[in-house]
């Protein structure tokens, strides 16, 4: 595990850790082979040919959370997502999901809305 990663996971509160890392989990297994997982802003991006997703801790700062952990898609407004599964904001792209407990962890949504979006990016070039 990267550095930086287990740095943020021991800095977080547990309830906030138990989430990030079960997130981080469903996510790996779920994206396609080419995608990676960085650290970026203090808090876990996955992209492939463009930014797919990442999960926000609130007590990392800048997330605009004040509790929980906040998945947010980065072209959340392209995914069909027809369960209404993630939520609007403020951001015209960005849509999100925020989780206050693990319970709260719905796998089959989750991996649904995952590969909508593993989807939407194996239509972006990687060269533009």
């Amino acid at each position: 595990m990267e550095k930086s990663l287990l740095h943020l996971l021991e800095s977080l509160p547990q309830e906030q850790r138990v989430i990030t890392d079960v997130l981080r989990q469903i996510i790996i297994e779920t994206l396609p082979d080419y995608c990676k997982e960085k650290i970026s802003y203090n808090v876990p991006f996955f992209y492939g040919n463009k930014s797919i997703c990442l999960v926000w801790p609130a007590a990392v700062p800048g997330g605009g959370i004040k509790e929980g952990v906040m998945l947010a898609f980065w072209y959340g407004n392209r995914l069909p997502d027809k369960k209404k599964f993630l939520s609007q904001g403020t951001n015209k792209q960005i849509f999100y999901k925020i989780y206050t407990s693990a319970e709260q962890i719905e796998e089959i949504p989750l991996l649904h809305i995952l590969k909508e979006a593993a989807q939407l990016d194996a239509t972006f070039s990687k060269n533009p």
